[in-house]
């Protein structure tokens, strides 16, 4: 029984388990890269480390003169690079905000798990694993209240464009960033349709709310 050939099998099934698992997470945030998506990008790392590691063999010699030897780490530079393109794939500017960069950075790192499982690194592979999973999972639910991030559309009037300059400055003094606006004018009176994207806690404690509220009337809605 050729015990190394099943070491490389394991190998590729260790890379496969691990970019699954974390992939299982990111199905079940119904995110746009799953389960499978995960699971392949781990798995075709570990191989191609593996066929940089073991599969030129039969080029590498000795003369009288000459000596050829291959450089494994020459192969995986062109995993680091590929899997970006992969990762761009992910990444969409859709109204005015940017999704899927959580995700693209799951895949770049599920490439480096299986790198790690293909270059026989198990114990650091598994490591990463257990640390990519509390970067998605716990720090989502420790530091969500702080980092989360809500984009808004509110509709607004106002009594004139002094005041739209004065709601701008507030909101920029609150760190609520305005990531565009539009505004027409009837009868001297601003129609002014904001587009926010700002923390969810400076929504939850209604500093952004006062501003408006002390503004005009006022209509706030998640975009969709």
């Amino acid at each position: 029984m050729d015990w190394k050939l099943l070491e490389l099998i394991g190998r590729l099934a260790l890379a496969g388990f691990l970019g699954g698992v974390i992939g299982f997470d990111r199905s079940y945030r119904a995110k746009e890269a799953g389960l499978r998506t995960h699971f392949l990008v781990a798995l075709g790392s570990a191989l191609i480390m593996i066929v940089s590691q073991h599969g030129f063999g039969d080029f590498v010699f000795q003369g009288a003169d000459s000596t050829v030897k291959l450089d494994p780490s020459r192969v995986a530079a062109q995993i680091v690079s590929g899997i970006g393109f992969l990762g761009a794939g992910m990444i969409i500017f859709q109204k005015k905000s940017v999704t899927g960069l959580t995700t693209a950075a799951g895949l770049w790192t599920a490439a480096g798990i299986g790198m790690a499982v293909g270059g026989g690194m198990y114990v650091v592979s598994i490591a990463a694993t257990l640390l990519t999973l509390f970067g998605l999972e716990l720090l989502r639910l420790g530091a969500g209240n702080w980092t989360a991030v809500e984009d808004l559309k509110i509709s607004c009037t106002l009594k004139n464009r002094e005041e739209l300059a004065r709601v701008l400055a507030e909101l920029h003094r609150i760190g609520v960033r305005v990531v565009d606006y539009q505004h027409t004018e009837e009868n001297g009176v601003l129609k002014v349709q904001f587009f926010i994207r700002c923390n969810t806690r400076a929504v939850r404690e209604g500093k952004m709310v006062g501003i408006f509220r002390s503004a005009g009337d006022f209509r706030l809605e998640n975009q969709e």
